[in-house]
């Protein structure tokens, strides 16, 4: 029993080390504008990154947003913003902001309530997830919508512990955003709560929304993914748009990069919801 624990604890050390977000390709930084809010809620000064697209500042039309954890210039930002940049400068997705908030405790913010001990070793706060989520409705979004042009179209999207809480959101707030989308989701957390709780919880689903997701070779990922693919199948809403993308292909540390223009394109491009 002592050496399962000692494996399994290597193989989440491992995990939460592909997990971190950080500066992986030297990406170049786009133009960009950066604010940080005094969040009562969290109780800590928080760093936003927002890419606007060149035609912005020349236009008058207010532009759907896209949210994104992981949102730091030494996160994912930058990747992200570039590729967002390059679809809509080919017309694949019409010209979207992009709001990028940067880590602080990504453990904490970014993984919901837990059963296990397991997962408290990994974020011993409880429902950081819950607090994280009230900063993005209650104080980020009233002040993206004060200093930008938007639309009320909202996506978000998020790998691994930020794809756990793109999936979290949408079972638990599904309101809060209209495309939803999670590459290689930590759906494990909690002993695949979230999966358990899927055919309850897409009841609650309102209005319509769109969910992409997709697992990479990861076992421990996979497992959850495929098996919540195959309950959308039998129970999933007819005013929720999905897909699940299977990428045994690709690993955990690579399947963001390799599946984004995918993701954006379905989710937002010409097929989209709310056109």
């Amino acid at each position: 029993m002592a050496l399962n624990r000692l494996v399994f604890s290597i193989l989440l050390a491992v995990f939460l080390a592909s997990c971190t977000a950080g500066p992986a390709n030297s990406d170049p930084i786009p133009v960009h504008s950066e604010f940080s809010i005094q969040s009562t809620v969290l109780g800590e000064e928080r760093v936003t990154n927002v890419y606007t697209p060149p035609t912005y500042d020349d236009g008058q039309a207010a532009l759907p947003v896209v949210y994104m954890p992981d949102g730091g210039i030494e996160e994912d930002f930058p990747h992200i913003a570039n590729t967002i940049a390059a679809l809509i400068e080919r017309g694949d997705i019409p010209p979207v902001i992009l709001v990028g908030i940067e880590n602080t405790e990504r453990g904490r913010d970014l993984t919901p309530d837990s059963t296990t001990d397991f997962d408290r070793d990994y974020a011993p706060q409880t429902d950081g997830a819950s607090k994280f989520r009230a900063f993005i409705r209650d104080e980020l979004m009233p002040e993206i919508e004060s200093r930008y042009r938007t639309t009320a179209e909202r996506t978000i999207i998020g790998e691994s512990s930020a794809g756990l809480f793109v999936m979290d959101t949408f079972f638990r707030e599904p309101d809060l955003f209209d495309h939803y989308i999670a590459m290689d989701p930590a759906l494990w957390w909690d002993d695949h709560a979230l999966v358990r709780r899927a055919s309850e919880a897409m009841q609650t689903i309102s209005g319509e929304k769109s969910l992409w997701f997709a697992g990479s070779d990861a076992e421990d990922i996979f497992t959850h993914t495929r098996e919540l693919a195959s309950i959308l199948d039998d129970r999933a809403p007819d005013n929720l748009r999905w897909t699940y993308t299977d990428r045994p292909e690709e690993q955990h540390s690579t399947i963001f990069r390799a599946t984004k223009e995918e993701a954006l394109i379905w989710s937002l491009g010409e097929n989209r919801l709310n056109n």
